[in-house]
């Protein structure tokens, strides 16, 4: 699989495109096939935190990671271990769903149908990313599935029992929340 690798307010050295590509060629044990599509690796630090961000667009779903600590190495081990346990959850419930209902297509999300929204300072009200998606109707539980593959705490919808737009998110105590139009 081939990424791209940007810096921002850090120059993208050798060393550390070599130490991406290397532990990133480990996710690709889990593919039959290695994935066509490119990836995305942001490297950045802020405050004296170093951040990694990598985005793997498949075919219908999207794999998503990111982690800070004070060290760039360790946040690059750290995201890598991350999209491992994303990539061996979501095979697991991907035999499940399929062995339950014998079809992987309602599993996957057509065209994407992810959103990420960048936090931001409560000072600061100022939108700073716009993303837009087209929604392939789902039930709640693939709604929670996609919702922790991007690595989010919230997920925008549309509910294929009611036809309304919906959110599912992830609460405090570690269960999930669902909001519905009233």
């Amino acid at each position: 699989m081939n990424f791209s690798i940007r810096g921002q307010q850090i120059e993208v050295t050798d060393a550390l495109r070599d130490y991406v590509d290397k532990k990133l060629s480990r996710l690709d044990k889990y593919f039959e096939a290695p994935p066509t599509s490119e990836g995305y690796v942001t490297l950045s630090v802020v405050r004296g935190l170093h951040t990694v961000e990598v985005t793997i667009p498949l075919t219908g779903v999207v794999l998503r990671a990111e982690d800070r600590s004070d060290d760039m190495y360790a946040s690059i081990d750290a995201v890598v271990d991350k999209l491992e346990r994303q990539i061996r959850k979501h095979k697991t419930k991907i035999n499940r769903k399929f062995r339950q209902e014998g079809s992987l297509k309602s599993l996957f999300v057509e065209n994407g149908g992810s959103v990420a929204v960048e936090e931001a300072d409560s000072d600061d009200l100022e939108v700073v990313r716009t993303k837009r998606f087209t929604m392939k109707p789902m039930d709640v539980e693939e709604a929670i599935l996609q919702m922790n593959m991007v690595g989010h705490n919230f997920f925008v919808f549309s509910n294929i029992d009611t036809k309304e737009l919906n959110v599912v998110y992830r609460r405090n105590d570690g269960k999930y929340g669902l909001i519905e139009q009233g």
